[in-house]
C-alpha cells in the first residue's frame, strides 16, 4: 500500500507531539526532587495514564527514565550522562569548580553557575554550599526563572552583547526576587570570541547581603569569573566593577 504524501505528513507530525510528550514526562521528573508515581505524573503532566505508559516504556528502554522497585518513576542514567556531556563539552567544571570552592572556603555566600536554558528559563549548572549554617535551596539541575534573580539578569544582558558593552555593568544584585528570603550577585563569564558562556554567582539568605558584604564579595567573585574567562579562551573587560541593581 503506498503512504500519500498527507499521511507521511501527519505521521510525522504525530511523532513530533509524542517526542513533546515525552520531554514533558522527562521535565517534570526533573523538577521534582522525589520520585512520582504515575498518578503523579498524570495529575502534573494532564496525560492520560495509558498515554503516559506508552511513552514511559520507549524513556525506560533509553534509561532515560527508571521504574523502581516501588513502582515510583525517576530519571534514569542517560540523564545523568546528557548532564555530563554537557558540561565536558564546555569543558565548565574543570576549571569553575575549582574556582567556586575557592570563593566557598574564603567565606563568601554560595557560588553557583547558570546557563541559558530558553527564553523563560536559566539551568544552575553547577553548585557549592557555603560554609554557613543557613543556606538558600538551590541544586546543580534546578530550573530557575531567567528574569528573576541576579543570574538571570547577567544572562539577558550579556547573551547578545559580546565580551559587554561599556554601558553594562558587570555584576548585578538581586533581593527577594526569585525567594522573599534570598539575595545575590553575579557576574558574567565569557569564553572564546567573547561569547557568553554563563553566569557565576553568590547567593543566600537576604539578611547576609548587607551593603558591607556586597562590597567583600564584590571583588573576589569578580577576580572568579576573569579567571574563568581567561581559562576559556575569553578576555575579561578591564573595567571598573560598577553594581546595577
Amino acid at each position: 500500500m503506498t503512504t500519500t504524501p498527507e499521511a507521511e505528513f501527519e505521521t510525522k507530525k504525530d511523532g513530533a507531539a509524542a517526542v513533546d510528550r515525552a520531554l514533558t514526562i522527562v521535565a517534570t521528573l526533573e523538577a521534582n526532587a522525589a520520585p512520582m508515581s504515575l498518578a503523579e505524573l498524570a495529575r502534573q503532566t494532564g496525560m492520560y495514564k495509558s498515554t503516559l505508559l506508552r511513552l514511559i516504556a520507549s524513556l525506560e528502554r533509553s534509561t532515560l527514565v527508571v521504574r523502581r522497585s516501588d513502582q515510583k518513576y525517576a530519571l534514569g542514567p542517560f540523564a545523568f550522562r546528557l548532564g555530563r556531556a554537557f558540561e565536558a563539552t564546555h569543558h565548565l567544571e574543570r576549571y569553575i569548580m575549582p574556582l567556586m570552592q575557592q570563593l566557598a572556603d574564603a567565606g563568601t555566600e554560595s557560588p553557583s553557575f547558570h546557563v541559558w536554558h530558553d527564553e523563560t528559563t536559566r539551568l544552575c549548572l553547577l553548585r557549592v554550599d557555603s560554609h554557613h549554617s543557613t543556606l538558600d535551596r538551590l541544586r546543580s539541575g534546578d530550573l530557575l526563572p531567567i528574569d528573576r534573580g541576579a543570574p538571570g539578569k547577567v544572562l539577558r544582558a550579556f547573551r547578545n552583547a559580546p565580551n559587554g558593552t561599556a554601558d553594562v555593568p558587570l555584576i548585578h544584585t538581586s533581593f527577594g526576587e526569585r525567594d522573599p528570603a534570598c539575595a545575590s550577585l553575579a557576574v558574567p563569564v565569557f569564553g572564546a570570541g567573547g561569547s557568553l558562556v554563563g553566569s557565576m554567582s553568590l547567593s543566600g539568605p537576604r539578611e547576609r547581603f548587607s551593603a558591607e558584604a556586597l562590597e567583600k564579595m564584590s571583588g573576589p567573585l569578580r577576580d572568579a569569573a576573569a579567571q574563568a574567562t581567561r581559562a576559556l579562551g575569553g578576555v575579561w573587560p578591564e573595567r571598573a566593577l560598577v553594581r546595577a541593581a
